[in-house]
């Protein structure tokens, strides 16, 4: 009888420690956003899916936070690339109390944004939206890991001017906060050097049909066209270049364009090859852990790589390396941590200046052979 009573006593512990143990898991909620729908779904989920896989080797690493085993779980949201969207969007992950969110991938979804996070106390990072005046406000809540548009329409220019001596360049741009943004800089730097700007012209992130523009361009007779948008306009733009006899013009994008999906989108335009384009960040083969990493996602998600999933994934793990040295997932107790951010991402080395903007940001420009976006630098 004794026996029997301890032996259900000791049941009994192992059921309460059983329990206890279930209690001290908690589930901590990352929001991404960005477009999921609309003709920028690819780029979309490109970055959900550099969420998810952060997400999950995390999660593989039985994280413990506050004395609490922590689960953490992605609540993705689509703002399908529009400002309207996109402040709904972040409204609702700050009425989900979601302890960090990785997005938005476009600039005008992100300024916005970024003030209804602010106003929630929730902290975003971006790893794709480049408009500078996504730090201007200087949110203590608000990080970007990519370089921004004064590094990309400017070294973009700079090359244009000193290593292809053009002299000649019409600029376009889709009226985004992306899009007017990287062309203005790239034009301001552009007549710096001495480059005539022959005309200038504006489409919308809609629009494929570019004739009207295109001709009153070839009549300024430019030896270069910038376009201050993304791929789902820039590959028709392409098409309708060589459609008008312009195949020998050089084609300038920032890393809106500067896309594998570009190649698909341009149905094999001969002036993909004059394509010259930048990204805010190392090229893969450059990143500290860039191509391991990249042979893991294309595991996982065959054939869908873009950009920035190498940049979602390492803004997923920005947010919660600030939980680990707050010892807290509460955003009031662990956002002032994320301006101290000293991380080995693979990415970079990541660090913020005090507004918000990555420390020494590297920026690469690509070129298309035989189809392929290759590396300049």
């Amino acid at each position: 009888m004794q026996f029997k009573l301890k032996l259900t006593a000791a049941v009994a512990l192992a059921a309460v420690s059983g329990l206890a143990a279930a209690q001290d898991v908690q589930t901590v909620k990352i929001g991404g956003v960005a477009p999921m729908s609309g003709p920028q779904a690819h780029y979309g989920r490109d970055n959900d899916n550099g969420v998810r896989m952060a997400i999950e080797d995390l999660n593989a690493q039985n994280i413990t936070i506050g004395g609490k085993k922590i689960k953490f779980e992605v609540q993705s949201e689509d703002d399908a690339a529009d400002p309207k969207q996109g402040t709904a969007a972040a409204q609702k992950l700050c009425d989900a109390k979601v302890a960090g969110v990785v997005g938005h991938l476009n600039s005008g979804t992100t300024i916005p944004a970024s003030k209804v996070y602010n106003d929630c106390g929730i902290p975003h990072v971006t790893g794709s939206a480049t408009n500078p005046q996504v730090t201007k406000p200087a949110y203590k809540t608000t990080y970007r890991i990519i370089a921004n548009d004064n590094a990309l329409g400017a070294g973009l220019a700079l090359y244009a001017a000193d290593a292809l001596k053009l002299k000649r360049i019409a600029v376009i741009d889709d009226r985004t906060a992306y899009g007017q943004g990287v062309a203005d800089v790239f034009k301001a730097t552009a007549k710096s050097k001495g480059v005539t700007i022959v005309d200038e012209q504006f489409t919308t992130d809609k629009a494929t049909d570019f004739m009207a523009i295109l001709t009153a361009i070839k009549s300024k007779n430019p030896d270069g066209v910038f376009y201050g948008g993304m791929d789902a306009q820039g590959g028709p733009m392409l098409r309708q270049l060589e459609q008008l006899g312009m195949g020998n013009v050089k084609f300038f994008g920032g890393d809106g364009i500067c896309t594998a999906e570009l190649a698909k989108l341009s149905a094999g335009s001969k002036v993909l090859g004059n394509v010259v384009c930048a990204e805010g960040g190392a090229s893969l083969a450059k990143m500290p852990g860039g191509e391991a990493w990249k042979k893991r996602y294309d595991a996982k998600f065959p054939s869908q790589f873009q950009i920035y999933a190498p940049y979602t994934y390492d803004a997923t793990f920005v947010l919660v390396d600030a939980m680990k040295r707050a010892n807290s997932v509460d955003p009031k107790v662990y956002t002032a941590k994320l301006a101290e951010t000293n991380m080995k991402g693979i990415t970079a080395n990541i660090a913020f200046e005090p507004n918000g903007e990555l420390k020494n940001p590297a920026m690469t420009l690509y070129v298309y052979k035989d189809g392929k976006k290759s590396a300049l630098n």
